[in-house]
């Protein structure tokens, strides 16, 4: 599917059918998951919704048994006075994992969902079958340039509203490859989609969690796991060089170039993100 398709046929409708998943006291989660076969957990950074990765994950079900849910305080999931800590969102997950008798999966993060499916990795490390990072926001000596930009977007949010916050990240996050090909009809419909997905609460609480946790490279070295880094060549925060350095910190860590692709490298190419993913697991399975 190319990408004037996918934003053409964005479906970003909750299912009625569905139960909730009690993760914790006062917290259910809005959750979709289909297929058969080694489960595939894809967690959301602060500005999709579950239903957004229907268009990303259309082939991977075909092989794969795929998670997909909404973040406490996010999307179709519950409220809750304090905003969760990144040690709740973790435990989050498990509760997922628990609800759907799933004993582990690989764990697939885009930007700010990296850092807590790395400490999902960290915690709750027999859970975890693998990481598949996608623009990380990791970094070789921490995370002071995603910080920094976070803080802008906040900024600009607080000021002048979620239309101007999209407006100064498309350019940054989306390649300039997809930005020349896309279009102005590119622009104006993935803004729809981004403005329906959160309001500005929910983007506000998002952002200010991101400045929070451990920072340190370190960490990463705790990581036993098969860990791919997927990086676009267009991304904002890491060169492809920096980006084999960061996957070097992993002790089973590699890093996988996607050519003109920006900072969310499954938008760019999804066919070829999807086929990358199960290139990933169909190696780590082999080896396990």
């Amino acid at each position: 599917m190319s990408v004037d398709e996918a934003q053409d046929h964005y479906d970003l409708s909750y299912r009625e059918d569905l139960p909730r998943i009690v993760t914790r006291d006062g917290v259910e989660l809005y959750c979709e998951y289909s297929g058969e076969g080694t489960a595939i957990t894809c967690i959301n950074n602060f500005f999709i919704t579950s239903p957004f990765w229907r268009e990303y994950t259309g082939e991977l079900v075909q092989h794969h048994r795929v998670v997909t849910y909404d973040m406490c305080n996010h999307g179709a999931s519950s409220r809750v006075a304090q905003e969760p800590t990144w040690e709740e969102h973790a435990a989050d997950v498990i509760g997922v994992l628990d609800a759907l008798e799933i004993e582990s999966t690989y764990l697939i993060g885009t930007s700010a969902s990296t850092q807590l499916a790395r400490d999902v990795a960290l915690e709750y490390p027999d859970r975890v079958k693998g990481l598949l990072l996608a623009g990380p926001v990791l970094g070789t000596r921490g995370m002071r340039r995603h910080r920094q930009l976070n803080r802008s977007w906040l900024l600009t949010l607080k000021h002048h509203g979620v239309a101007s916050l999209y407006a100064q990240m498309y350019p940054e996050v989306i390649s300039g490859e997809m930005n020349e090909e896309s279009g102005t009809p590119g622009y104006l419909g993935l803004r729809e989609s981004f403005i329906a997905m959160s309001s500005p609460e929910e983007l506000t609480n998002g952002l200010t969690l991101v400045q929070q946790g451990d920072t340190s490279p370190e960490l990463l070295s705790r990581i036993e796991v098969p860990t791919l880094i997927v990086l676009g060549d267009d991304d904002i925060l890491l060169s492809p060089t920096r980006g084999h350095e960061v996957a070097k910190l992993f002790p089973n860590g590699r890093c996988e170039i996607m050519p003109n692709a920006g900072h969310v490298p499954f938008l760019d190419d999804p066919a070829g993100f999807q086929a990358i993913v199960r290139k990933f697991i169909e190696e780590a399975e082999s080896h396990a």
